[in-house]
């Protein structure tokens, strides 16, 4: 009789763990695990109002100037986004209200990869970190080269 009670502990035990164990690996809505672990292009769908400022060339070939925007980037949850931006350079001005497009590739580590064409003949690549499962956007531009623009991005909402 002992014996089997120390088995059916055993057994009790190991259910258990399992159950457990299971229940960690269990995804949300977005493709998250239950515990914030790992990221997928789910976990950045929704709007962004993101805030710019940094320096990138006045005109192909031309001098660097400084340069500060705001910008409400949408994110299909599928690898692709749309936007409208309004950034101010202190040369060349500012094109009010233009749009642009893009697409993006999240990592499990919740970084990404976000190639975007803001407008006509500009194609940059940002490098993201996706903060608070979501929530919040940090991202460096880092092509091309002479563009050196910092992102902060704060979810508005999402669907």
């Amino acid at each position: 009789m002992r014996r089997t009670g120390r088995v059916a502990a055993i057994v009790a035990v190991a259910i258990a763990f399992a159950s457990v164990v299971g229940r960690g690996a269990a995804r949300n809505e977005r493709g998250d695990d239950e515990q914030g672990r790992g990221c997928s292009n789910m976990t950045i769908r929704g709007t962004y109002g993101v805030q710019i400022q940094g320096t990138r060339p006045s005109a192909p070939g031309g001098p660097i100037e400084s340069v500060i925007g705001v910008v409400t980037r949408t994110y299909d949850g599928r690898g692709g986004f749309t936007q409208v931006d309004n950034v101010k350079g202190a040369i060349s001005g500012t094109v009010p209200d233009r749009e642009g497009f893009g697409t993006y590739e999240v990592r499990p580590d919740c970084t990404a990869i976000v190639h975007a064409q803001p407008g006509p003949n500009i194609l940059l690549e940002e490098r993201i970190v996706i903060v608070d499962n979501g929530r919040e956007l940090l991202s460096a531009t880092i092509q091309p080269p002479p563009v050196m623009v910092t992102a902060r991005g704060v979810r508005l909402h999402t669907w």
